[in-house]
């Protein structure tokens, strides 16, 4: 995490938001990677106005592309018992819960002007 003594302003503030946000797109549109493709869109366009929404844009990022990533591997791991199948919608939620809980805490610290790092992220984009 790149910390800067630039205090982010409302503009920088919001749209570090956004990112966070852009994630709901996952739990709207029915679309496989739009929960990926909507905060990747929000970084690319406002990533060079101010380190504090590059800095958000990126850990939004992160998460939404880990988030899939878990929810493959509890799949598959359910898979690998018989009776582990039919735990696989619990699974599957649990990850979209845990996804929802994190990313409107993140939204509200960026909202905040804090800096925020997910749990369980895995930091593809450094």
């Amino acid at each position: 995490m790149v910390e800067t003594n630039e205090q982010p302003n409302n503009d920088a503030r919001t749209w570090a938001m956004f990112c966070h946000l852009a994630g709901l797109a996952g739990f709207v549109i029915p679309v496989v990677l739009s929960g990926i493709i909507a905060p990747l869109i929000v970084w690319q366009m406002k990533k060079d106005e101010h380190p504090f929404i590059d800095e958000h844009g990126k850990e939004a990022l992160n998460f939404q592309i880990s988030m899939p990533l878990y929810a493959m591997i509890g799949t598959a791991a359910c898979f690998i018992t018989c009776i582990g199948v039919v735990l696989i919608p619990f699974v599957v939620g649990a990850v979209y819960l845990v996804n929802l809980i994190f990313l409107i805490i993140a939204a509200i610290k960026a909202n905040n002007g804090e800096h925020y790092r997910y749990p369980l992220s895995i930091r593809f984009i450094k």
